[in-house]
């Protein structure tokens, strides 16, 4: 998981232990005593502003609380507000040091886990963080009233019990390595936050929360600021020195793109993340480039490609026949978006996970055959075959080929060209709505609609806000849309949220594809009980197959750098980039003002 995150390691059978770290796999870095992490500067300075803009789908805010369903949160309340009792760095992907928690205890047979919370912990209001509020959070989190996907995400923690005033067991349903990570990066928040009120009522009430930062008003709208606490209880902890050094941070909405990069280039904000390759390529460059006034700058990583697709929800009839998924996707020509729209920056996203360790490719190796051969009366025999990959128009490839074989397909789910349109038995016309909130998308959507015209498929384009596709998104309302995953190094539980059967039941759950197949589901236990990298590696690479193999989706692109515009006379870098990090989070946790920024 990414975010709040991680957790710990139980080797052998040692009755049971406290450390200050846990690993999932692997070797724990940094020691007891450590006193940074090495790739931030833990003299940094404080002070300052840091002005930036959300990475995408800007919208005004409507709450405070971001655990509901209902409304928007700000940006950035979850990293600069909510602590979690243990927290990742960008160099190890599964392993966790002590944040809330001094340290945690795992017992051999790994059916709980037991936290010592640090005694000096404070939330906002002053008060100590204490069991209570621990137990408090996950009950509220896993109840009715908060959002649905954390019930999915914390399914397998049956309980958690304040067994002291400082300290808290979550009992565990199975014993799943990787359910201390998830729950030690719970968000915890304080017992009086909203005074009693149910918790989707707890709207306008700032967090009680035990961040470095709060809110500079409580106001809702549309920019929001937050002021770095004075009061801060953890700024001397190792996972904290050299991190959240301004004073002030910014994040400033823009409802159109044009407006926010003039934003930029008048000094409005600091930092820019470009995710349209055709504004990188022709907007970022000018005397204020060429000055160094702005900096344009791809920063590498070596993070897991992001997933991005446009996405069938099979919930509707039409898009349940596997054969229509194919054939609409053969429908696509990545090749000549990327020659004539993308500058040529983007490579095709292969499989659901691409650029790791976690994507299939040809067939099936031994490790994964072990695993798939007891679920083959659950799987689709070409899943035993090569590994799908998304169709070309290289040469000696042609989008006229491709269309050709996405005919043939949907004649054999039944449905064939009369009429002028494209119809099925009942002689209904295939037609798709496609739900999007960034106008954007239209120039890359269009080529696809001018290749399903010519099978007889209609397809318009429906752009509505960020608030009305989240609702719909939230009640599954939709034909087709497009979908980000952002990339990961430690996946786990949060698949069953993406991917799970009972997440494609429930409104508001992130499973937007409705994808409910049981061979699926055995597959995540097997990631989720993985006990070795190698391990959960196997069974992502065959969770890739299977998904793969369901073309519940259209591949499309992915970058493999940041594109950054940032503005270098407000803000200072650490010297060393560490090897996984998301750009936005690592420029707000870890760069600093410069000394002309007071």
């Amino acid at each position: 998981m990414r975010g709040w995150l991680l957790l710990l390691l139980a080797f052998s059978a040692a009755p049971s232990w406290a450390a200050h770290a846990y690993a999932q796999f692997g070797d724990i870095k940094y020691p007891p005593g450590f006193t940074h992490f090495d790739y931030v500067n833990p003299q940094a300075p404080k002070g300052g502003e840091f002005r930036l803009v959300p990475p995408t789908r800007p919208t005004n805010f409507d709450k405070f609380n971001p655990f509901t369903l209902k409304g928007t949160a700000p940006s950035g309340l979850g990293p600069l507000m909510f602590e979690s009792l243990m927290t990742g760095n960008s160099e190890e992907p599964t392993t966790v040091y002590g944040l809330l928690a001094e340290d945690v205890d795992v017992p051999a047979d790994r059916l709980s886990a037991t936290f010592r919370l640090n005694p000096k912990a404070r939330f906002n209001d002053g008060s100590p963080v204490l069991a209570a509020d621990v137990v408090h959070s996950f009950e509220t989190l896993t109840g009715k009233l908060a959002a649905p996907q954390f019930r999915t995400i914390y399914a397998e923690v049956k309980k958690a019990t304040a067994i002291g005033e400082r300290t808290v067991r979550f009992d565990f349903a199975s014993p799943n390595r990787e359910l201390p990570l998830v729950i030690g990066g719970m968000p915890v928040f304080g017992r009086k936050w909203g005074a009693g009120k149910p918790f989707d009522q707890i709207v306008t009430e700032v967090p009680i929360a035990s961040g470095p930062y709060r809110p500079a008003s409580d106001r809702l709208g549309r920019d929001i600021s937050y002021v770095r606490r004075a009061d801060y209880w953890g700024a001397d902890l190792p996972v904290r020195k050299g991190f959240f050094n301004f004073d002030r941070v910014t994040y400033k909405v823009y409802l159109d793109e044009t407006a926010r990069f003039e934003g930029l280039k008048a000094g409005e904000f600091d930092f820019m993340r470009e995710f349209t390759s055709r504004n990188w390529a022709r907007q970022y460059k000018g005397k204020q480039f060429d000055s160094g006034e702005i900096v344009k700058r791809a920063f590498e990583n070596q993070n897991p490609g992001d997933f991005q697709g446009y996405i069938f929800n099979t919930r509707r009839d039409k898009f349940k026949d596997v054969r229509v998924r194919q054939a609409i996707g053969l429908a696509m020509d990545f090749e000549w978006l990327n020659r004539q729209l993308f500058y040529g920056l983007y490579k095709r996203v292969q499989g659901y996970f691409p650029n790791s360790e976690f994507h299939a490719d040809g067939l099936p190796k031994p490790d994964e055959l072990a695993l798939m051969e007891p679920l083959r009366d659950k799987l689709k025999p070409e899943v035993f075959g090569p590994a799908p990959k998304p169709s070309s128009t290289e040469p000696p490839g042609s989008l006229r080929d491709n269309l050709r074989q996405a005919r043939a397909l949907l004649a054999e789910a039944g449905w064939t060209y009369r009429d002028g349109a494209l119809r099925n038995g009942k002689n209904e016309a295939f037609t798709i709505e496609f739900l999007n909130d960034q106008p954007s998308m239209i120039r890359v959507v269009t080529p696809l609609q001018a290749a399903l015209k010519k099978l007889g498929i209609e397809t318009s384009f429906r752009t509505v806000d960020f608030s009305l596709a989240q609702q719909r998104m939230d009640n599954h309302d939709f034909d087709m849309t497009t979908r980000r995953i952002p990339g990961s190094t430690a996946p786990g539980g949060e698949l069953f949220e993406l991917f799970g059967s009972k997440a494609a039941e429930t409104n508001g759950s992130a499973n937007s594809w409705g994808i409910a197949d049981p061979a699926v589901d055995a597959i995540l236990g097997k990631v989720v009980a993985a006990t070795t990298r190698p391990e959960l590696a196997t069974a992502m690479r065959v969770l890739d197959r299977v998904l793969s193999h369901g073309h519940y989706s259209i591949p499309m692109y992915y970058g493999s750098a940041f594109l950054i515009g940032y503005r270098p006379a407000g803000v200072m870098l650490p010297p060393t980039i560490p090897p996984y990090y998301d750009a936005g989070d690592w420029a707000l946790t870890t760069w600093w003002a410069s000394p002309t920024n007071k």
